[in-house]
């Protein structure tokens, strides 16, 4: 679902692609469910399922960690988590900022995935005074007055905005100078950075839209075929009922004061 430009080369210093790097946390993820359930090995295919993507891009990434797996019985679970962890910067602790704790900050903020992951939320900032000193999941939240010397104290270098689009790039732009080479960006706009810092964008409604395009393109195809989809088919009697519903307000509207339409005045 991140989406975004990056500042660096295509490649990294060890020659994994962008492409790769971004696939690793799928791997991981799809590993880590294995090592709970104790699952000693998985072959390269039942991997792949699990990742949802193709056993031979599986292999031909693993081979960029210098991991082939052993021929019948595949790659070694727990190697394989430490492998990518490490690949991933995940086996340092990494403190976290976030920036606007308004709902989506908040939810951000309880999000118990980020510690398991090698995250620690250092501080929450907002700019309202009124917020300052709240607990948010067990953390005091900080005055945007304070921004600056929490990243040099806490050694920050990754910062998550989630600001109104209108202050994004401002935030943005003190993180930086701060030092935050890092940024995840919620805010529903294009932030401009310097050379040397990375953002990756997550905007849920861009991501609403793609799926609604398509569920558009299947509910076409299925209608060319002369299926009725019973969901596409309430949905666009409800339409109807509302355009039916606005069209009474409107004549109700032209009524007179005793609901008598008025007469048509002459010419």
């Amino acid at each position: 679902m991140a989406t975004g430009r990056t500042h660096r080369p295509a490649t990294r210093s060890r020659g994994i692609p962008e492409a790769t790097v971004a696939r690793l946390p799928l791997y991981l993820r799809a590993l880590t469910a294995l090592s709970e359930r104790s699952v000693p090995t998985v072959s390269s295919e039942e991997l792949a399922a699990a990742a949802g993507v193709n056993s031979a891009k599986l292999r031909k990434d693993f081979s960029y960690l210098g991991s082939y797996g052993t021929r019948g019985v595949g790659y070694d679970v727990e190697y394989l988590v430490y492998q990518i962890s490490r690949e991933l910067g995940l086996t340092q602790d990494w403190p976290v900022v976030i920036v606007g704790i308004g709902n989506l900050g908040a939810a951000l903020a309880n999000y118990g995935g980020f510690a398991s992951r090698g995250f620690r939320v250092a501080a929450l900032i907002d700019a309202d005074p009124a917020m300052a000193g709240k607990p948010v999941a067990g953390i005091p939240v900080q005055h945007t007055d304070e921004l600056e010397k929490i990243i040099q104290d806490e050694g920050v270098s990754i910062g998550v905005i989630a600001t109104p689009a209108g202050a994004a790039q401002q935030v943005c732009e003190r993180l930086v100078a701060a030092g935050v080479t890092s940024i995840l960006n919620f805010a529903p706009t294009v932030l401009s950075v310097p050379d040397g810092v990375d953002v990756r964008k997550v905007d849920l409604s861009i991501e609403l839209q793609i799926l609604a395009f398509h569920e558009q393109r299947k509910a076409g195809e299925l209608a060319a075929a002369g299926t009725v989809v019973p969901a596409v088919a309430a949905r666009q009697e409800s339409a109807a009922v509302r355009r039916g519903t606005a069209v009474g307000q409107e004549s109700v509207a032209d009524q007179g004061p005793d609901g008598d339409v008025p007469a048509v005045m002459p010419t």
